[in-house]
């Protein structure tokens, strides 16, 4: 009988480990592939502020996002019966980043959209403006320089006690310090500010045969757009999402505001794009999970980037949908189809 339950017992242990071994294998053990799947088609006037808007919004403009999800075994077994998944290597995606470098770059192109956005829809609406340096932003801390002291997505608020309003004042503010010196930095991380101690590293410009004392990060300048006309600012809250591509969303959708009518004509408008502030709208990446995600919303018409077209187009005839595939070029093309539609009465 104890040489019985003694087997039992064994067995039940082997049992329990090849569980946990499967478990930990299937749900927690990274593999080097990410899944990408239609993401969400999201109402964008909630985003946006626009002092004195005009009210008349019936419809919606919608901007359309991809699902990117850093896959486990089971998320990959989950794929292979999903005809809207594709699988791609992580170093597709991240290339020579890590993916906290990755994360801080979609961050700044998200805030540069919203930057251009705001350019293109006062050009477009002859409302003049200035543009101007909100603050510098930490993209990537190399393993030489400063990684117990800055993380990328950091935002550099000052050196020393004084504002580092842009690229040209920080390196004024560090050119009175040597190589090897230590400065007080200011940083606002994770929305808390925070001070750091930083040692300065030798810094070499191309055009420059000397070093000159840096932090050793890459860091890019987000840009902040000012009316020059009272009562016409624009501002953004928190999308939750990075990268370039709802650049037309938000311009559309900021541009209704500042004119008199409503642009939507009560219809469901989704679209993806990046735009410059000229108005331009360049290609994204990843439009046929976006033409799923705006199908299942219930999105009339869909603007998407010329050059674009063609996979958005064979991705929409598989799922046979009924939207209305819009190529654009610039904003005036995608204004201009918006203005001629008729107004959908009530």
């Amino acid at each position: 009988m104890r040489q019985y339950k003694r087997r039992v017992g064994i067995r039940a242990s082997a049992y329990l480990f090849s569980f946990v071994v499967i478990l930990y294998v299937v749900v927690f053990m990274n593999t080097p592939y990410i899944v990408y799947q239609p993401g969400s088609a999201s109402e964008v006037a909630p985003m946006i502020k626009v002092e004195n808007a005009d009210p008349q919004e019936q419809g919606t403009f919608m901007m359309t996002t991809v699902s990117a999800s850093y896959a486990n075994v089971a998320l990959l077994i989950a794929s292979v019966f999903n005809s809207n998944a594709e699988v791609v290597l992580k170093e597709t995606r991240l290339q020579d980043k890590t993916e906290q470098e990755y994360a801080a770059e979609q961050v700044f192109y998200m805030n540069s959209s919203q930057s251009y956005a705001v350019q293109a829809a006062y050009h477009a609406a002859g409302v003049p403006y200035e543009d101007v340096v909100d603050y510098l932003y930490v993209f990537s801390v190399p393993e030489t320089a400063n990684q117990d002291r800055f993380k990328p997505g950091d935002k550099i608020i000052s050196v020393g006690g004084q504002k580092a309003a842009d690229p040209a004042a920080l390196s004024k503010l560090l050119s009175v310090h040597q190589i090897g010196d230590s400065v007080e930095v200011s940083l606002q991380r994770d929305g808390k500010e925070i001070k750091e101690q930083v040692k300065l590293v030798g810094v070499k410009d191309k055009e420059a045969a000397v070093a000159r004392p840096g932090f050793g990060v890459v860091i890019g300048a987000v840009q902040k757009v000012e009316p020059k006309q009272e009562g016409k600012a624009v501002s953004f809250v928190d999308t939750n999402v990075g990268g370039p591509s709802a650049g037309l969303m938000f311009t559309m959708e900021i541009y209704n505001r500042l004119t008199p009518g409503d642009l939507t004509k009560g219809r469901k408008v989704a679209g993806t794009g990046t735009i410059d502030p000229e108005g331009n709208v360049g290609p994204i990446g990843g439009v046929k999970h976006k033409i799923v995600a705006a199908d299942r919303k219930g999105a009339e018409i869909f603007f998407v980037p010329l050059k674009n077209y063609d996979e958005a187009k064979a991705k929409a005839d598989q799922i046979g949908t009924n939207m209305k595939l819009v190529p654009v070029s610039t904003l005036p093309d995608a204004l201009k189809y918006m203005e001629e539609l008729p107004v959908i009465k009530s």
